[in-house]
């Protein structure tokens, strides 16, 4: 019998979900909304012709089992069904379709795992409709906060409203958390979001670490004044100062394997035509797979802010606003992923990913890993979005791979 094109199998279905989505560019699906639900509809439908037993759970996760013997550990795979406004038909969602895939192409080989697997398709990675994030994986790994039920969205709705709405029942989430004992790992499958697999011709990719993040809110100021009656050897222009520390920052980071420094605010006053800024108010974010590398590198650009600052004449306040630490990938899931890879008759390229995850949050409950795929120009979160059926055959095989190579159960930890 001819096996199916597993890549054009899943254009087909992430073209329905797609479709799963608010009028307009690209794909807009937020949680707890009609569109969540015709995805659901979409996606049990995809899990049951995989033979899978499928519920949601109270946080919303739609869950795709594969039994395997009584008391036998359980593989996680997955990722999320949720859009940012005017998305793309990949992210997220691509990596719940993969795995069901995967489980479809093992089946129909009759294998037999000694182990269960679960496909989870959560309900709120992005953030964009509620100001909290990672809920699924959160609630089964025992770290979701029940106040966040409180927070509202741009219509005044609340977490809690919205889910009760969408038939949850919230108030059950605390009784989500999985035993890590019973838990193998967890593989993500997503796309890269950045153009470096596609640089390096290579349709997948193997991700080290998750950086770590950190952000500053920076305010300098100097005087406001008439620029047709100051001389520029006596001014104090804040947003010369400002433009100073984001170049600082480009060369630290240039300089800097795998770090990243970003400048992605910045706001000058009075801002007319012809006064000098008497103030810049701006924000610097820093990401590294290494929590060392960033914790140095945001000492050394506080000090060289003070440096500017002093030199140019500005006062200065600094605040580090957000601190977030890197996850590391499980050495056992990444050499698994690994073998796969090269077992597809392609080098595993390996990097980091600059973007949070679900992963992120599944490490508080167990290993974890996550298998890139290439995306066309790096696009992501556009409509844009693209990744090749042909790069999607060669992420199904992989994760068919990684399923095989495990054993009826986890390794043991020593005494």
């Amino acid at each position: 019998m001819t096996e199916p094109d597993w890549g054009a199998t899943a254009q087909d279905w992430l073209v329905r979900l797609a479709r799963c989505s608010e009028p307009g560019p690209g794909v807009t699906r937020l949680p707890f909304t009609p569109e969540h639900r015709t995805a659901l509809v979409v996606l049990t439908d995809l899990m049951q012709q995989a033979e899978l037993n499928v519920s949601l759970d109270a946080a919303g996760t739609l869950i795709g089992r594969l039994e395997g013997p009584i008391g036998a550990p359980t593989l996680l795979m997955g990722s999320h069904q949720d859009s940012v406004r005017e998305g793309g038909a990949y992210d997220g969602i691509m990596g719940v379709v993969l795995p069901v895939l995967a489980l479809m192409k093992l089946r129909a080989e009759g294998l037999r795992l000694p182990f269960a697997v679960e496909v989870l398709a959560f309900a709120d990675e992005e953030g964009v409709r509620f100001p909290t994030a990672l809920m699924g994986p959160r609630a089964l790994a025992g770290r979701f906060e029940m106040a966040a039920l409180d927070l509202c969205d741009r219509e005044g709705i609340t977490l809690r409203a919205a889910m009760e709405g969408f038939g949850l029942a919230p108030d059950e989430i605390p009784g989500l958390s999985r035993d890590p004992a019973r838990v193998m790992g967890w593989i993500e499958t997503h796309l890269e979001q950045g153009p470096v697999l596609e640089q390096a011709g290579k349709a997948l990719g193997i991700v080290t670490a998750i950086c770590g993040i950190e952000r500053h809110s920076i305010t300098l100021t100097g005087q406001a004044a008439h620029a047709g009656t100051v001389p520029m050897r006596l001014r104090r222009d804040a947003l010369t100062g400002a433009a100073e520390l984001a170049l600082a920052a480009e060369d630290l980071a240039r300089a800097t394997p795998d770090l990243l420094a970003t400048v992605g605010a910045l706001q000058i006053r009075p801002g007319v035509v012809n006064a000098v800024p008497g103030e810049a108010v701006m924000t610097l974010e820093i990401r590294s797979p290494s929590d060392r590398a960033r914790e140095i590198a945001g000492a050394e650009l506080t000090d060289r802010a003070r440096q500017i600052a002093q030199h140019r004449g500005l006062n200065l306040s600094i605040t580090r606003s957000y601190a977030q630490s890197a996850t590391q990938c499980a050495p056992d899931i990444l050499s698994r992923l690994s073998q796969a890879v090269s077992d597809g008759g392609q080098d595993a390229v390996h990097l980091p990913s600059g973007a949070t995850h679900d992963a992120s949050a599944m490490a508080d409950l167990c290993p974890i890993g996550m298998l890139f795929t290439d995306c066309k120009d790096g696009i992501s979160h556009h409509p844009d979005e693209y990744v090749s059926p042909q790069s999607m055959t060669c992420a199904v095989h992989s994760l068919t791979r990684v399923i095989r190579s495990y054993d009826p159960a986890p390794p043991q930890k020593p005494d």
